[in-house]
Parts: C-alpha cells; sequence; structure tokens
C-alpha cells in the first residue's frame, strides 16, 4: 500500500514543523499544572523487557499511581498486571490516550524503536510527561519534530539513559568540563558487548513464508508505523527486532545513546559536520543483508566542529562496536584488559576512560594523575529524577532538548552505515546532505497506510 510522509519537506524547512501539526489520533488536551492529589498518575506503554524494569522504578516512587498498562501481548499484559493490581489494561496505545484522557499525566514508552516516535509524539501533543526509551526515535526527522513539541508543549521528557544518572557517568562530565586531561584531540567509543555480535547473526535471513503469530501477540499492533511483515518466531518479538531495519537501529543505535551520553554533555558537542561508515564485507557485498537488517559491526567515524574544550577547529569522534575495535595503540593506554564498553577522550595532558561498567572514570597515565581531586557525584535514580520533575522538581538530566540533537547525530551513524564508505557532509540547519541528495530519503520513514501519525 501507498504510505505517506511525515509532513511536508518545505513546511519543515520553513520552521512550521510544529504549527497546526495533527494526526487522526492525538488528543487535544492542555497540561496541566500538576496532579491534584500531590501523586503522578501514570501509564505504561510496554511492559516486558526494558518494559518491565521501567515499570518496577516507577512502582518504587512513592509518588506514583501506575493507573494503566498497555502492551501488544496480553501473555505480557497479563504478567505486568500482577504487578499493578487494578490497572487499566490496554492492547492498543491510541485507545488508551483516547480513554485516559486527564486520568494520566504522564506515560513511558518500552516499545521497539519504529514506534517510539508514534507514541511519544502523540502523548506530547496530549499534554502528557513523557519518559522514552532510547534511542528517541527511529529516524534523524523524527527526532527533530519530537524533541521540538516537547520544548513547545512545556511537558517534563527524559531519554532511557538510566546510566548518565550514574556517579560514574556524571562524574565523567565534570571531569571533561573541568580540562582535566587538557583540551581533547580525540575520541574513541566502543561497545563491543560479548553475545551481541551472535545475536545479529543468528537472525539470519527474512523467512521466506509466515506463521501464525500466538494467539496473545497483536501482530498488526506490533507492526504499527511499520511495513508489514509476516510474523516469524524467534527472529522479532520479542528479543531480536533491534537486528532489523524495519524496526530496530542497530547496535549503534541502541548502545551508543549510553556510550554517547557523558562525551555529548561534557564536550558540550554540537551538530557534526560529516559522518562516515565502515562495515564488514560480508554484510557490504550482500544486497539482501543490507537491504533488511544491520551489520554485526560498524566503525562510524563523525567529524564536529571544535570548541573551547578541544585542541583544534574540528574534533573527531570514532564509534567501534561488534567486529570493529579501538585502535590497539588506544586501547594499550589502560593497563588491563580494556573495557568491552567504553569512552575513551585522548587529551593534550592525558587519557580520559569511561569504563561504563559501574566502575569510576580513570584518568591516564594512573601515576600522573594519582593525586587528583575527584569530583563527589552521587548516583540518583533515573526514573525517580523525571517523577520528581513532573511534580515540580528540577529539570530532568536527559530531556529531549538536551538528547535530542545528540540521538540525531547518532542515528546519522545509521544513515552513514547503509552508504558505506561515502563520507556525508551535513546541513544540521537545513536537515540535508548538501553533496548526497539522494541518501536524505534515509532520514526519514514511510508509514503504513493508516498509521500516518502528523501532517498538514
Amino acid at each position: 500500500m501507498k504510505t505517506k510522509r511525515l509532513f511536508s519537506r518545505r513546511q519543515f524547512l520553513h520552521g512550521t514543523t510544529l504549527a497546526g501539526l495533527a494526526a487522526p489520533f492525538i488528543l487535544e488536551s492542555s497540561l496541566r499544572a500538576g496532579p491534584a492529589n500531590g501523586k503522578l498518575n501514570h501509564a505504561c506503554i510496554g511492559v516486558t523487557g526494558i518494559g518491565a524494569h521501567d515499570l518496577g522504578n516507577f512502582l518504587s516512587h512513592p509518588k506514583v499511581q501506575i493507573v494503566a498498562l498497555c502492551d501488544v501481548d496480553s501473555n505480557h499484559l497479563q504478567g505486568a498486571a500482577k504487578r499493578v493490581p487494578g490497572a487499566r489494561l490496554y492492547a492498543d496505545w491510541r485507545e488508551m490516550l483516547a480513554k485516559e484522557g486527564d486520568k494520566i499525566d504522564s506515560v513511558n514508552v518500552a516499545v521497539p524503536d519504529h514506534s517510539h516516535f508514534a507514541i511519544a509524539y502523540s502523548a506530547i501533543q496530549a499534554g502528557k510527561h513523557v519518559y522514552c526509551q532510547k534511542p528517541l526515535c527511529h529516524e534523524v526527522e523524527e527526532v527533530r519534530v519530537l524533541a521540538e513539541a516537547a520544548v513547545k508543549k512545556g511537558v517534563m521528557t527524559q531519554l532511557g539513559t538510566q546510566i548518565a544518572s550514574s556517579s560514574c557517568d556524571r562524574t565523567m562530565v565534570q571531569l571533561i568540563k573541568a580540562g582535566a586531561v587538557g583540551k581533547i584531540k580525540h575520541a574513541y567509543l566502543c561497545s563491543n558487548r560479548p553475545g551481541a555480535i551472535d545475536t545479529y547473526r543468528l537472525v539470519g535471513p527474512r523467512p521466506a513464508q509466515g506463521e501464525k503469530p500466538p494467539d496473545s501477540l497483536n501482530w498488526d499492533l506490533w507492526i504499527g508505523t511499520a511495513p508489514m511483515r509476516p510474523y516469524s518466531s524467534k527472529i522479532y518479538h520479542p528479543t531480536k527486532w533491534r537486528a532489523w531495519q524495519d524496526f530496530g537501529t542497530g547496535w549503534s543505535g541502541d548502545i551508543g545513546c549510553h556510550i554517547f551520553d557523558s562525551v555529548w554533555k561534557g564536550l558540550g558537542l554540537k551538530a557534526p559536520l560529516s559522518v562516515q561508515a565502515e562495515v564488514q564485507p560480508s554484510w557490504k557485498d550482500s544486497l539482501a543483508r543490507r537491504g533488511d537488517t544491520w551489520p554485526q559491526g560498524d566503525h562510524i567515524t563523525w567529524t564536529f566542529p571544535g570548541n573551547h574544550l578541544t585542541a583544534g577547529k574540528e574534533l573527531t569522534l570514532e564509534w567501534f562496536d561488534g567486529v570493529y575495535y579501538p585502535p590497539q595503540e588506544i586501547r594499550s593506554l589502560f593497563h588491563g584488559e580494556y573495557p568491552a564498553e567504553s569512552s575513551i577522550l585522548i587529551g593534550t595532558e592525558g587519557a580520559l576512560l569511561n569504563p561504563h561498567a559501574g566502575k569510576a572514570p580513570v584518568l591516564l597515565p594512573e601515576a600522573k594523575f594519582k593525586d587528583y581531586p575527584m569530583p563527589q557525584m552521587a548516583d540518583r535514580n533515573h526514573y525517580h529524577h523525571f517523577v520528581d520533575a513532573c511534580l515540580g522538581g528540577e529539570k530532568t538530566e536527559s530531556h529531549f532538548a538536551q538528547t535530542g540533537p545528540m540521538t540525531e547525530t547518532i542515528l546519522l551513524g545509521t544513515v552513514a552505515i547503509r552508504v558505506p564508505g561515502e563520507k556525508l557532509a551535513w546541513n544540521a540547519d537545513k536537515l540535508k546532505f548538501p553533496h548526497h541528495k539522494e541518501v536524505e530519503k534515509l532520514l526519514r520513514r514511510q508509514y503504513r497506510d493508516g498509521w500516518q501519525v502528523a501532517k498538514f
């Protein structure tokens, strides 16, 4: 079926993205100053996997009332309902938003990446505070619209980068801002988590024939805005959808938000000037795989404009995952097993390593910095911070205006992956690749008929 774009390109570029934006299932309501009873009436959308983790954290806040639960799989929904007796249950998030109306103040979104924008945007337009798992959206263009909508509506938001609220990541941010290792010359980020490569390898090709979905699963609702695909067990729901371009954003889109966060905030990075990706030959040389799945590893390079914290007018940041690792000379700076998930900044006076495994940042060489006064930062609950913000507290750690530009940058990497070897100059203001116009189609998606989120 023919699908429709999110909005007209000309109107977006002229800054009218939000004015008059409407959708068939967006509710009209104003944002309330705060819950009348001092409690946050909250709804959870997606209650298995990370969604179950999210639910537990919201339940643990004394001022949260979980009043509604939503999941396309009735087995998962019933399991969550046992944790929240009396919560109203829904399979379709659109029905939930329509029926709950002023009964809820906030929602959290813990579903596959391709549905993030549709749900989060609709909730924001209805005046609801939104906690959304990473990455914020599936496409670059969606991120821009969602972040702008959140600012315009004045709602509280939080990206699900829980590590950002840890003492380790908060310490990393402060060390970067303080110039602990001098001006930054280069950055290397990686996620070579054991098992991640196997997950992508086991997905294999898309089956020629589909299967009947289990009775518990509403497959049409699971597909949502994405192209309709026949159900097939064990390759989509509930665990391996991240490996498919229709639904996920690959390993860099998933874990990249965690690894990027402290570097982005600490250096005060802005939109990149360019992006380029390298992928393994077996994926690059297979047209079938390139059009359907994400590679088992990639190496992405961004060039950013420099600032007062960098050593030059430009800063190069490299990402490695799967079959790609940071250079040996960089890994050898750390005496011991190099952390599989980490970020390291090379400065004029040393190097700063963030292991991203509940371990504090390390200044290198350690002997040189053994007496360096480390900032004393406390851990805090990422979810509770969001709740407190919704109830009138301080702004969240990872609100969409803060993390939107970072997510756009990460998703530019997923664009570059699909045109490996091409160096893509980027114009963030116009959302264009000046020299690769044909690649711009990868910045947005076509929504399945009947699932158009917003149009003029």
